[in-house]
């Protein structure tokens, strides 16, 4: 599964619905400077300048699954107090659900304060009462949660350890959504995963999942067994265990393993990298895609967050964006299903799609900058290549030279072609009206002979343009002059 192919995946993934319960956490943070030590006792003075407050938590993973354009509902407890009032509200602008987030009395909101100076972190400060809610709290949040789970694609179980997460609300959660067929994702904390028996998957860190088991993972072939026991024990449908710089591991019911090697191209920060990977899969899952697909994606979104500081969130677009680029240059080459996706989709993101053709057949520097022309007319540029049946009636039977395999992917080795594909016919009207680009360039000769698809092209309101030729070059006179060979 390469990224060209998971592109599509994410194109076609619609806004699934996702339902969190966990331990929802207020971060925030008091930034300014350090110029002096304190009179009082040996310690810096930090004045401040700025608080800021953001999700944290359960919180965090629904930050996530909200850049990436899922539907949210959030489920959890807060105290009753001002820092509550401030969490909710943040979930609430972000356009999350959160009615379902219950009003404890008799705890305070769980909230984590930075002190910091430019960019070290000097202090942290935890406001909180990490014990199990009372019983009236369960059954709040179990009927929030019968109430929300008709019209929901995925839940996920974001256990911080801050006591909202008890066996009664586990319970009452998997078993309601698996009665229901729904994927329950779980990012598990402790070390009893027992807690979460019959969830669709855990998503333990290498750590989390050597307490768990009670041993060292010394080596990577270690891993598959670990996460086979885990299976075991929780009576998991899948099991996955993230290993930072090593990638992500599953291991499925069917007994299918895969280590996906990790996306990451630096190293910056790793906090939220678990949230950004249940929140990505999640995603993926609720949407209807394997597990595989779901896992790459992931591997993907986690390689963008760990390189920024902080908890941080990956939208579509930056997904998009990275998939793109490491999409390798033989996924520019369509076949004509992927031909009709690729040109919908650079439509409705609103994409000038330029189109020209040729055969292309010995690449040279007037095809080079023929090319950046075509590019410059659109945002996009597509360019149709005829075939070996083709350019042998269009130049005879001694050609092509190359073959129409290797003459796509040179071209499409080109920074300036964003695709190719190959036709039969001897003219490009039929794929020129099946693209109908807004822009369509030949060659400046053509301007005597009539450019083909011109009607086609300007009735549905596009432009054609005639590229200026370099003087000289063309693969016929090459070829003369190397004697036909």
């Amino acid at each position: 599964m390469n990224a060209r192919e998971l592109l599509t995946l994410l194109d076609d993934l619609a806004a699934p619905r996702v339902l969190i319960v966990g331990d929802l956490i207020l971060d925030r943070y008091v930034s300014g400077e350090v110029n002096r030590i304190s009179p009082e006792a040996p310690i810096p003075v930090l004045a401040a300048g700025h608080r800021e407050e953001r999700l944290g938590g359960a919180g965090n993973v629904a930050a996530n699954l909200r850049a990436m354009e899922a539907r949210v509902v959030m489920l959890g407890a807060v105290g009753e107090d001002e820092d509550g009032a401030v969490l909710v509200q943040l979930l609430t602008d972000l356009g999350v659900d959160a009615d379902g987030c219950v009003r404890a009395g008799d705890r305070p909101t769980t909230v984590k304060t930075r002190l910091v100076s430019g960019v070290q972190q000097m202090l942290r400060m935890d406001w909180e009462r990490a014990a199990p809610i009372g019983a009236e709290v369960e059954q709040e949040l179990l009927a929030a949660f019968e109430g929300k789970l008709s019209d929901v694609d995925a839940v996920v179980v974001s256990d911080y350890g801050k006591g909202v997460l008890t066996d009664a609300v586990l319970r009452g959660v998997i078993e309601r959504a698996r009665a229901k067929g729904l994927p329950v994702l779980v990012d598990p904390k402790g070390s009893d995963f027992q807690r979460y028996r019959g969830a669709t998957l855990l998503t333990p860190n290498k750590k989390e999942a050597e307490v768990a088991l009670g041993r060292k993972l010394g080596h990577l072939d270690e891993v598959p067994a670990a996460a086979a026991e885990l299976q075991r024990v929780a009576d998991l449908e899948h099991a996955l265990i993230t290993l930072g710089a090593d990638g992500i591991f599953f291991h499925e019911r069917d007994g299918r393993a895969l280590r996906v090697p990790t996306e990451a191209r630096a190293v910056f920060d790793v906090t939220g990298a678990g949230d950004t990977v249940i929140s990505q899969l999640a995603l993926a899952l609720g949407g209807g895609l394997t597990l595989e697909a779901a896992v790459r994606l992931a591997n993907h979104a986690a390689g963008l967050v760990v390189a920024r500081q902080g908890a941080a969130s990956v939208t579509r677009a930056e997904l998009r964006g990275v998939l793109e680029r490491a999409a390798p240059q033989e996924g520019k080459v369509l076949g004509e299903d992927e031909l009709d996706q690729l040109v919908a989709r650079w439509k409705r993101e609103g994409k000038r799609v330029a189109f020209t053709n040729g055969c292309f057949d010995v690449l040279h520097a007037g095809h080079v900058r023929y090319l950046r022309f075509a590019a410059s007319k659109g945002d996009v540029l597509l360019v149709g290549v005829n075939n070996d049946e083709s350019v042998r009636r269009l130049k005879g039977p001694t050609r092509p030279v190359n073959p129409i395999g290797d003459r796509l992917e040179v071209l499409a080795a080109l920074e300036m072609v964003d695709a190719v594909v190959a036709f039969g016919d001897d003219t490009p009207a039929t794929l020129i009206e099946r693209v109908t680009p807004q822009a369509l360039i030949k060659g400046e000769d053509w301007a005597d002979k009539g450019v083909v698809g011109r009607e086609w092209v300007e009735r549905h309101g596009g432009e054609v343009h005639l590229a200026p030729l370099l003087e000289g070059r063309s693969t016929t006179a090459i070829l003369e002059r190397g004697g036909g060979s």
